[in-house]
């Protein structure tokens, strides 16, 4: 099973969203089944995430990946470095290389909504990337759990 997280940049710091993710995560998935998180690592969302999936590691056979919308210097750098400190197993640039730089990152969430199994998100307002993401989500009938809806704090 792939799940795939779109969020916003700007959440709250409640530990209680990372919680409900790995609530979500036990409730979708059996023991023996094979996880790949999809990461897109930009933004406070994308950081609790990535926290509650490298926890999950411990109770799945999951691969944490981080998946790119750039191939320059400055991303390469970053990988380098989140893999020489354990934050992924593995990266991704998925086929979007003719795509304008200032495009990438809607392109790389469009990628990840329509590749992944099931989306975790955190989306309270119906405007930006996060939002664009979860309607493409929609429009390819993807699960989604949207963590704002489930909090209570």
């Amino acid at each position: 099973m792939i799940i795939a997280f779109a969020g916003h940049a700007s959440v709250p710091s409640c530990e209680k969203v990372k919680q409900i993710i790995k609530e979500s995560i036990r409730t979708l998935v059996r023991p023996d089944e094979v996880l790949t998180f999809y990461l897109g690592g930009y933004g406070d969302f994308d950081r609790i995430a990535l926290s509650a999936c490298r926890e999950m590691k411990n109770e799945y056979c999951a691969e944490v990946v981080y998946v790119t919308p750039y191939m320059n210097f400055n991303e390469q750098e970053k990988i380098r470095d989140m893999l020489k400190h354990k934050l992924c197993d593995a990266s991704l640039y998925p086929p979007i290389e003719h795509v304008p730089p200032r495009f990438a990152i809607l392109k790389r969430n469009e990628w990840m909504m329509k590749n992944a199994d099931v989306i975790i998100a955190y989306v309270s307002h119906n405007f930006g990337g996060a939002y664009k993401s979860i309607q493409i989500a929609r429009r390819n009938n993807k699960r989604i759990i949207n963590t704002f809806e489930l909090l209570d704090c």
